[in-house]
């Protein structure tokens, strides 16, 4: 993976597809990593966005999963799942 600043793709983006031709750039704004650049064919640009999609949604998932460990909810049981769905559905009923 290569890092290029915002800087590098607008002074120099010939330089940037280049590296893009080799390997995933990582471009940086101001140190900090903004968004990554991927080659892709023209005829699989769906299927890439899908993937990347896929992975992004299964990322955000893996860390509901441990947040929820850290604070416990994973040993929550049926009934207590009901009774926090019943009082959040009072809660919102209540005028």
């Amino acid at each position: 993976m290569r890092y290029m600043t915002v800087r590098d793709l607008r002074s120099s983006p010939a330089r940037v597809w280049e590296a893009l031709a080799e390997d995933d750039v990582v471009v940086l704004n101001n140190g900090r990593p903004q968004a990554l650049m991927l080659a892709v064919d023209g005829d699989s640009v769906e299927e890439t966005a899908r993937a990347v999609r896929k992975a992004r949604l299964a990322e955000a998932v893996t860390r509901q999963r441990a947040a929820a460990r850290e604070a416990g909810l994973d040993r929550l049981t049926m009934d207590d799942i009901d009774a926090e769905i019943a009082a959040a559905r009072a809660e919102r009923h209540v005028v």
